[in-house]
């Protein structure tokens, strides 16, 4: 879907959160799928740091295709 999103923002200002949800939600495709946007406005903490140890310990698979 992020290839017909940028499609139906290409050209136009993101001036405010509303626009660009309202841009977002009016994206369709040929198929008939549409989009649902809503604006997620709870505080996120910034600066949290991720130790090595805790990266290794991800469940992170490598896919042979493209894995390095």
């Amino acid at each position: 879907m992020f290839s017909q999103i940028t499609r139906s923002t290409r050209g136009r200002p993101l001036t405010s959160h509303e626009t660009i949800i309202n841009l977002i939600g009016a994206t369709t495709t040929t198929t008939g799928l549409t989009v649902t946007a809503q604006l997620d406005t709870t505080p996120y903490p910034t600066g949290v740091k991720v130790s090595n140890r805790q990266m290794k310990n991800l469940p992170i698979t490598r896919d042979p295709w493209h894995g390095e």
